[in-house]
């Protein structure tokens, strides 16, 4: 944390970068008789250096006026916030977009049954700031003549590293249970600490957050992950019971050891979990990737099947079969409750159910010393299709075992698939994996119409491509015509065996 006089040389320094943006701002809201501030998380970040180009501001100007005064500085004003106070505005500068957003002084009434605010303008700026989630975010900076406001200690606070409320934290809590997971977000991404009341009142408190939306949770629980180091913030959520209200799968996991480590009681899956998505950013990073909420999901979230699935076996040892087909589903319930995208929820639930394949493959091929075969490469590109590069760091990351030789060993193995996929993909286009004869090509062959029989003659070719690689159209056919009239045409004639497809090509596992 930056100390007083640092945090105020940054203020001072930050001010001067964004002064020819805003001064003019400053000066025509002054000119009509109003105050302008810059406030909140706009000033925090200015005390730490790191201002960006999203300026927040508090007015005594109501919407109104300050939609006029924003008009007349420049064309790109928006309204969308109005009813809740708040006018938008982009304003270029030499190379740099400003985007703008000015707001009411507030003085907002919650009623205990909901978070969203009975909005009423206020008149004072302390007023204002007392009704922000915590001190960091209870500082305002007067544009005009640059006079800073901090009426509840939050430079100071600052400076400590602290997450402390304006007043009592059970009040600010219960106005608005989505500050407790502001809090979270903030302990992760700023390395800030609550205080001991903050904690206490989050404990208490915590059954509240249920009337909060899905919606809200969600981009709570998104920012949080994003930030780069989740983990205080996911423990600060588990330690209060937020977690048991909004993430319940996660404090689960405490119940459960650990059977990948040779000693089960030095780490259960709750911590294996956090270290993975710790080891899933590192790697994130390291191969130049931008933060990915689908893969951070599916590294917090891999194991979630492993309490329902966990069994007792003889020699004080414990399994989990099919936690991974068990988890993807488990995950995809809970990430649908809150409301992430479709094509998320697919993808994270896709990851999870996939997370052990590289084991089994590993265990067959590598372990008996054999390298990794051409259809065991194809057939693993194929079932991770879009997400194998996140498949790739989850599988990775998974290895949290303090055995060096056996994390060597899961290495190498990891190496050599990529490698082999490397290999091959230069050779066929493994992002395309498909037969040499399409559906129309098929009936054309085989002399059928459209029907069952073609796809099951198309999933016989799949195979095929899959353990020979790739073939010409005329062998294609060839190896179609043998199979139609050795099998196929039998499973599909035959009304005792409706559904059996014999396929003729290998199983999922080598």
């Amino acid at each position: 944390m930056p100390s007083l006089t640092q945090a105020q040389s940054n203020a001072v320094a930050e001010l001067v970068r964004i002064t020819p943006a805003v001064g003019e701002l400053g000066r025509l809201f002054a000119k009509a008789g109003h105050e302008l501030y810059l406030v909140g998380g706009s000033v925090r970040d200015a005390l730490l250096g790191r201002l960006g180009n999203d300026l927040d501001f508090t007015t005594s100007a109501r919407p109104d006026e300050t939609e006029r005064l924003l008009r007349s500085f420049t064309k790109a004003v928006w309204d969308i916030g109005k009813q809740w106070g708040t006018i938008g505005a982009r304003k270029r500068v030499g190379d740099t977009d400003w985007i703008i957003e000015i707001t009411t002084f507030r003085a907002d009434a919650y009623r205990s049954e909901s978070r969203k605010p009975e909005v009423a303008f206020g008149e004072r700026i302390d007023d204002d700031l007392i009704r922000r989630d915590f001190t960091v975010n209870a500082m305002a900076i007067r544009l005009v003549d640059q006079r800073f406001v901090d009426p509840y200690g939050g430079l100071a606070d600052l400076a400590e590293g602290l997450l402390r409320t304006p007043f009592e934290p059970e009040r600010s809590f219960s106005d608005d249970p989505l500050r407790m997971m502001r809090a979270a977000r903030f302990t992760s991404q700023l390395g800030f600490t609550v205080t001991p009341p903050v904690r206490e009142a989050m404990c208490e408190l915590a059954d509240r957050i249920g009337i909060v939306s899905a919606e809200r949770v969600r981009d709570e629980i998104t920012k949080l992950l994003l930030s780069d180091d989740p983990r205080p913030g996911l423990e600060l959520l588990v330690d209060t019971g937020l977690a048991d209200q909004i993430l319940p799968e996660l404090p689960a996991l405490r119940l459960e050891i650990d059977e990948h480590h040779p000693d089960h009681q030095h780490k259960n899956v709750y911590t294996h979990s956090l270290t993975v998505l710790e080891q899933a950013i590192a790697l994130e990073k390291q191969r130049n990737h931008e933060p990915d909420i689908v893969l951070r999901l599916a590294a917090l979230l891999h194991d979630v099947g492993k309490p329902a699935t966990r069994e007792f076996l003889p020699g004080a040892k414990v399994s989990f079969h099919h936690h991974d087909v068990v988890g993807a589903k488990i995950a995809r319930k809970r990430l649908k409750a809150l409301r992430y995208s479709r094509d998320q929820v697919d993808a994270v639930s896709h990851l999870i159910e996939l997370h052990l394949r590289f084991h089994g493959y590993a265990d067959a091929e590598v372990g008996k010393g054999a390298a990794w075969t051409d259809s065991a490469v194809r057939r693993y590109v194929r079932d991770a299709g879009d997400d194998l590069e996140r498949l790739h760091i989850l599988t990775r990351s998974d290895s949290t075992t303090r055995n060096r030789r056996r994390a060597e060993r899961l290495r190498r193995a990891y190496d050599e698939l990529e490698w082999r996929i490397d290999e091959l993909s230069a050779q066929e286009q493994l992002d395309a994996l498909r037969p040499a004869l399409d559906g129309q090509q098929i009936m054309a062959v085989l002399g059928i119409s459209e029907g069952p029989a073609v796809g099951r003659a198309y999933k016989f070719l799949l195979a095929q491509r899959i353990d020979r690689g790739p073939m010409s159209p005329e062998d294609a056919g060839t190896v179609l015509i043998d199979w139609w009239e050795r099998e196929g045409r039998v499973t599909v004639e035959s009304p005792r065996r409706p559904d059996r497809d014999t396929g003729g090509g290998p199983t999922m596992a080598e």
